[in-house]
Formats: C-alpha cells, sequence, structure tokens
C-alpha cells in the first residue's frame, strides 16, 4: 500500500513511554528538513524543524478523521510542531454512505474505499502539519491492543513520535439520529456489539465486533502504551436542542431516544467513553498525570458563537482542512482517494467550524491564591483529582508539587473541566469544581454536580491541607439534564457571604449563597432577560463598595418551524443580539440583579472581572473575529464602555486582568503560537512583552503579600512556571525548580 515502507519503525515503545532510538540523545528531530511544497490553489506554511521536546506528550481521541482537523487546532499543530510525541485515536471509520463527493452526480456506495480515502486525507494533513510536505510517507502495520482485536498503527516516517491509530468501529451515518448500531447504541446497552468496517488495503484481515467493554479496554491500552501527560477529546457535554423533543431524535420509528443536542453523536460518544477510559486508567498505579481538554464540535456553528480565532489562524486550518478534503486534486497513490471530497474546498467557502476553537471547560484565572505566609498556591485537575502547587518560600518562584488535595475520591468519581480557589476572610482557602460520577455499565447516565473543600490548616512551611470535598448538589436533579451544567464561579465578600454561580439546563444561571461557605441555601435562579441564552465563560467579582458582579456572554436564542417538501417538520434556530449581560447587587451582601444593556461591542464569551479602587470594575475578554484581548471599564455608578484595546497577537481562550494598587493594570493571554504572553500599562494595558512560554489552559494571575502580580502557567507536562512584577518590569519565566527559562521582560 502506499506508504508502507519496509524499514523498521524508528518509533520503539519501551516501557510503556515513547522512546526514539539510539542517538537521539533522548529527545525527538525531524529526520528530514521540512521542504516548501507549493501547489495551485493551496497555501503551504514551511514549517520549522522541531526541537527537543520535555516530557510532555498528546494524546488525541475522536469519532470522525477530521474532528482534530476542525476542532482541536490550533493546538494540534502546536503540539506536532512542539517535537513531542503526537498521537491521534480516530474510533469510528466515518464511512458516511461511502460517497466520496461534495455535490456531483451520486455515486456507488464504497463505504472500504471512502474510509481509506479519510484516512489519506488526514495522514496528508497530519504531514503537512508535521513536515510541509503532505505527501511525506508513512508507514501502515497492524497492531494489537488487546487480545483478540487489531486496529490500523500509522507512524510517520520524517517524524515517527506523529502516530494515527484508527480503530474502524461503524459510524451512526447520521448526525442526531440513528438506529442502535452506532457508538450511542453500544454506550446505551441497544446493541450487545458494534461491527468494524474494513477499509481496502489495510493490513487487518478481517473486521472486529467490539462489546461496551472491549471499547473501554482498548481506549484504556492506549493510555497505558502512550502515558500521555494531556489527553484532548470532544465534548462530552453538548447543549441540547431547543426542539429536542419534537426531532427526529425522538420522533422517528425505529431510531434510539434521548436528549438531542447541537454536536453529532458520534462526538459524544467518543468523548464518554474516552472519559471512561481515563477513570480506568488513572486507578492503575503506573498511570501518568493527565490533563483532560474536551472541545466542542458543532456547537460552536449551530449557535452562532462568534469566531475566536482570528484570520492567520483561521486561513492555517483551513489550508490544512483543503488538504485534508483532497481540493489539491493531489495524486497519494492510492486509486481508493487522497482525501474527504465531501469537507473538499468547504472550510474556505462556506464551513465555520474551522473558525474556532474552544472548549467545554471554559478556564478561569482564579486558580492561585497567597497563603497567611506569603507563598502562592496554586491548583489544578490531574488525573481526575485536584492537585496542588506550592512555593518553596515566598517570592522564589521555586514550587513543590503537584501533591493530592481534597480527599481521596470513590473509583467511579472524577473532578472535571476546571477548579476555582478563593480566600476567606479568616485568611484560608476554598476550593470549588465539578464532579462527576462516572457509570461502570453500559446503559446508564453520569450524574454530575458542584462541590467545594474547606483548607484545613494553615500550610505553613509546606502544603495546604483541604478537608473532604462536600457536595452542593446540581440545580438539576436528573442525571442527563446535570450534565449541562456548567462550571462554577464563586465569589464571597469581606464578610464572608459567599456566592456560587453556574449555568444550568435552562442556559440561564443558577446560584447558591452562604454566609459561612459551609451551610448553603437551595439553589435559586437568577433574574435573566427573556428569550436570551446565556454561555459559559462567566466571571462574578466584588467591587470596592461590596457589590457584588456578574457577567457573562448572551444572545436572543429560539427557533422556527416549517415543512419541508416531504411535508416534514423543519427547524431552523434563530441567534441574534449577542451581548454581555451584567448583574449588580444594590450594596453588599444582596443578591445580584439584572442590569441595563451593557451595549459592548461582540466578545468570544470569555470574560475575566477585576475591581479597581474607586468601586468601579474593569472586564476584559477577546474581540471577536480578532482574537485581540479588549478592555471594559464601569465606573463605580455609571455605564460600561470599552475603554482599550490591545495589539493582536492571535490566541483564544480566557485573557487574565490584575490591577495593582498604583494602577498598573497587567494582562496574560495566550498568543498564536500557544505561548503565555504579558502586557503592563499604567491605568490601560501596554505593548505586549516579548518572551513567553508554552502553556495549557488558564494563565493565573494573583497578588503577591507586596501587591505585585504574579503570573502562573502549567506546561504541557503539568509543570509549574511563574514570572513576577517588579514595578520596572517583569522577571523572565521561572521554571518549577527556580531555573530561568526566558530572559527578563521590560
Amino acid at each position: 500500500m502506499p506508504g508502507h515502507i519496509s524499514r523498521r519503525r524508528a518509533l520503539q515503545i519501551a516501557g510503556g513511554g515513547l522512546a526514539v532510538g539510539a542517538g537521539a540523545a533522548g529527545t525527538w528531530q525531524w529526520l528530514a528538513p521540512a521542504p516548501e511544497a507549493t501547489e495551485s490553489g493551496a497555501r503551504r506554511f514551511v514549517q520549522a524543524r522541531a526541537k527537543g521536546s520535555g516530557n510532555e506528550s498528546f494524546l488525541h481521541i475522536m469519532a470522525h478523521e477530521d474532528d482534530n482537523l476542525f476542532f482541536m487546532n490550533p493546538e494540534l499543530e502546536q503540539s506536532i510542531l512542539s517535537g513531542a510525541p503526537s498521537v491521534t485515536v480516530c474510533m469510528t471509520g466515518g464511512e458516511s454512505n461511502g460517497n466520496n463527493s461534495q455535490d456531483g452526480p451520486e455515486l456507488p456506495e464504497k463505504r472500504p474505499e471512502f474510509v481509506r480515502a479519510r484516512t489519506n486525507g488526514l495522514r496528508r494533513a497530519t504531514a503537512q502539519m508535521a513536515t510541509g510536505d503532505p505527501e511525506s510517507p508513512w508507514e501502515l502495520e497492524a497492531l494489537s491492543l488487546i487480545p483478540g482485536f487489531q486496529v490500523e498503527l500509522h507512524t510517520l516516517t520524517a517524524a515517527p513520535q506523529v502516530q494515527l491509530i484508527f480503530m474502524g468501529l461503524c459510524e451512526a451515518r447520521t448526525i442526531q439520529y440513528a438506529p442502535p448500531n452506532c457508538m450511542r447504541g453500544l454506550w446505551l446497552g441497544a446493541v450487545p456489539t458494534l461491527s468494524t468496517l474494513l477499509p481496502t488495503r489495510s493490513p487487518l484481515k478481517k473486521t472486529y465486533q467490539y462489546k461496551h467493554g472491549d471499547v473501554i479496554d482498548t481506549l484504556t491500552a492506549v493510555l497505558e502504551r502512550y502515558q500521555p501527560s494531556v489527553v484532548r477529546t470532544l465534548d462530552p457535554n453538548p447543549s441540547h436542542l431547543p426542539y429536542w423533543e419534537r426531532s427526529p431524535f425522538n420522533t422517528a420509528p425505529g431510531v434510539l431516544k434521548g436528549i438531542a443536542s447541537h454536536d453529532h453523536q458520534d462526538h459524544t460518544a467518543s468523548a464518554l467513553y474516552t472519559q471512561m477510559a481515563l477513570t480506568r486508567y488513572w486507578s492503575k498505579e503506573h498511570a501518568r498525570p493527565t490533563a483532560v481538554e474536551t472541545y466542542l464540535g458543532y456547537e460552536t456553528t449551530s449557535l452562532s458563537l462568534p469566531w475566536n480565532l482570528d484570520t492567520n489562524a483561521i486561513d492555517r486550518k483551513v489550508d490544512y482542512l483543503l488538504t485534508y478534503g483532497w481540493a489539491d486534486k493531489a495524486d497519494c497513490g492510492d486509486a481508493a482517494g487522497c482525501g474527504d471530497l465531501k469537507v473538499g474546498k468547504r472550510p474556505a467557502t462556506g464551513q465555520r467550524w474551522s473558525h474556532h476553537c474552544r472548549t467545554r471547560a471554559t478556564g478561569t484565572a482564579r486558580w492561585i491564591a497567597t497563603l497567611p505566609d506569603g507563598r502562592l498556591t496554586a491548583f489544578s485537575l490531574l488525573n481526575g483529582a485536584a492537585q496542588c502547587w506550592t512555593e518553596t518560600t515566598a517570592g522564589s518562584g521555586q514550587w513543590t508539587g503537584p501533591a493530592s488535595v481534597g480527599g481521596d475520591l470513590p473509583k467511579d468519581q472524577v473532578l472535571e473541566g476546571q477548579i476555582q480557589v478563593v480566600r476567606r476572610p479568616d485568611g484560608k482557602l476554598q476550593l470549588f469544581a465539578v464532579r462527576r460520577t462516572v457509570p461502570s455499565t453500559a446503559g446508564k447516565y453520569q450524574q454530575q454536580e458542584v462541590v467545594t473543600a474547606l483548607q484545613t490548616n494553615p500550610g505553613s512551611g509546606g502544603a495546604p491541607a483541604f478537608g473532604p470535598w462536600d457536595s452542593l448538589g446540581s440545580p438539576e436533579s436528573d442525571a442527563a439534564r446535570s450534565l449541562e451544567v456548567g462550571y462554577p464561579v464563586a465569589v464571597v465578600d469581606e464578610k464572608g457571604n459567599f456566592s456560587v454561580f453556574v449555568r444550568n439546563w435552562d442556559e440561564k444561571i443558577s446560584f447558591r449563597t452562604s454566609s459561612d461557605g459551609k451551610n448553603w441555601s437551595r439553589w435559586q435562579q437568577l433574574a435573566s432577560p427573556n428569550g436570551r441564552r446565556i454561555e459559559d465563560g462567566l466571571d462574578a467579582a466584588v467591587d470596592a463598595k461590596g457589590r457584588m458582579h456578574l457577567v457573562a456572554y448572551s444572545y436572543a436564542y429560539g427557533y422556527t418551524v416549517t415543512k419541508d417538501d416531504k411535508g416534514k417538520d423543519k427547524f431552523e434556530i434563530q441567534v441574534s443580539d449577542k451581548t454581555v449581560t451584567h448583574w449588580m447587587s444594590p450594596s453588599a451582601g444582596e443578591t445580584p440583579r439584572l442590569m441595563d444593556p451593557t451595549g459592548l461591542p461582540l466578545v468570544t464569551g470569555e470574560l475575566t472581572l477585576v475591581p479597581l479602587s474607586d468601586g468601579g470594575m474593569r472586564m476584559v475578554s477577546r474581540q471577536a473575529d480578532t482574537a485581540r484581548v479588549m478592555v471594559c471599564d464601569r465606573p463605580a455608578d455609571g455605564s460600561w464602555k470599552q475603554t482599550a484595546l490591545t495589539d493582536a497577537i492571535g490566541g483564544f481562550g480566557r485573557a487574565a486582568v490584575s490591577v495593582e494598587k498604583d494602577g498598573t493594570t497587567v494582562l496574560a493571554a495566550r498568543d498564536a503560537k500557544g505561548r503565555v504572553r504579558l502586557s503592563v500599562g499604567q491605568g490601560r494595558p501596554g505593548t505586549w512583552l516579548d518572551g513567553g512560554i508554552n502553556h495549557r489552559a488558564t494563565p493565573g494571575v494573583t497578588q503577591d503579600a507586596q501587591g505585585r502580580t504574579v503570573v502562573v502557567v502549567i506546561g504541557p507536562d503539568g509543570k509549574i512556571s511563574s514570572a513576577r512584577h517588579t514595578g520596572t518590569g517583569f522577571t523572565g519565566w521561572i521554571g518549577q525548580d527556580g531555573t530561568n527559562q526566558t530572559n527578563a521582560m521590560a
């Protein structure tokens, strides 16, 4: 088969981890320069040679061959270019109707050929990312991950740390409703087994029948084989359609019933299976600490969410998708086809999934805090549990950790998404997170709830200790509906009045309050504008007058019903009037009330608040379509107004902000290369400082005991790095062990 070479793979599997052959000095290197390829009709980006990586490695688990290209890029490309091991698992064959065409005449159903064409398309796009040459060859072999089953393993010759694994399970073949013979049916126990589909010219010799447990075992074996530091998968919690009960998902005869969502059912099933495999993997003693990111799929465009990538990032994504879609008509030497013509040129002409990269957990900048002795402590999730990093001495920039906090969780429970810390008036810390119960058998829904843990000792000279996770429950008692509850945003005022806010199933805001952080009111719902949907990414803060503020991105949301040419209901979602919604309490200790419309420019969704000394509030967000960081201010008794727009650095996701006592404003945000970048200005942001390091999730920002801003990030290898404002500039980035990673930033 084209791409299969006779030489032995350079990639060796040793002790469950990845290693290169002799002479590589323990680091990954490209085996050949990245050539520049120019072809008519498509841009070609010349890639930089990958440098040796640290201890990070990346595993992407998805449903269909193009899912990582549409939904996980540009982070996928950044991982590949880092030189670290980057492995992708595609669970289904993605065979659809077997017709490899978009708008042309109907062709005979050739599903084995179409599966191979899609595989070739992903290989070409991945090779283009890694080497700049879509035709860079691959080695193909059969791999046994569990007894009695084989999968296809593809290894990129010029960069053998880049691998693709294809399980070949039959896909649902429709987005929302399908016969039980699909991954969702297997997940729910509607069918006992799910068959694979054998592509043309495969090293596999037969099809396989996967049981529910076989799928979990296979993914667990992948995790054990590669020991990733970061796992990326699709969205396990897509938002429901407003007409889900009336959709064909529930009304067509002979199909699975349930909650129809804005995403492809294969996407959701692949994410749920990944979560179950992770839970099993984490129960093993040799499991490596793992961070998990889950990416939104079709929801980005079905809800008309504002583009959160800039044009440069979109162009790069589109270029790889054009390669995958075989828009260049290149000859890869396989008669089955060299790409997915159903995708074809759509990413450049109308498909807008390529304009987003969004994770279900929107992140928080409030994951670091100062201990009474002046040391900083930071919190994140690894292996589905809360982990703590702590400075060895105040201001040192050296950290110990991670160490597990919050008590042991039962084997069927994990913390999911993100974690937030607040400092209580008594100086102790309190953590807030989401806990998920993962079912052990098919046919059950997972349950999700908000939890909190209270610090039990001051942590003098060591890491702070916390009591067990206490449940705050969920505004949704139904297990299936609880999965759509968002991530908690907690805030406490100077008198110790706590509030915790979450987005609920009805896409509004639910909250609970407490006078001590221990005894909580029942769940209540804030007043919201009629007909509006709240998007996750909200934030809350208390101003200098003790008033509580809450902000969220929202929009008018509804649908209309017409009849198609066959007389069946045709639903059309309508989204309009996108804006930032603001709630504020009239005085300290009162429930926030809905305020007048902000009238602010369109943002991408994630918002960050910080109080100003005069009783006003400052908010930072990403500007829609440009990804530039936008600063908006609200005087103590006035209206919101945009006050600054930073220079473009690309990137996406939530920006972090700090305002020091003298009015110095510090911003931290991800740039186009996946690095954290800093901006310092008096009263408003300055230019972006040179220098930055790769990181995952959202930068954390706090002020130390001297009132100096400290920015902290966690790398893909799980190590902490920090930079501290000195008054004249920023120190360079200091690694967890105290080593300098960059020069000082002035």
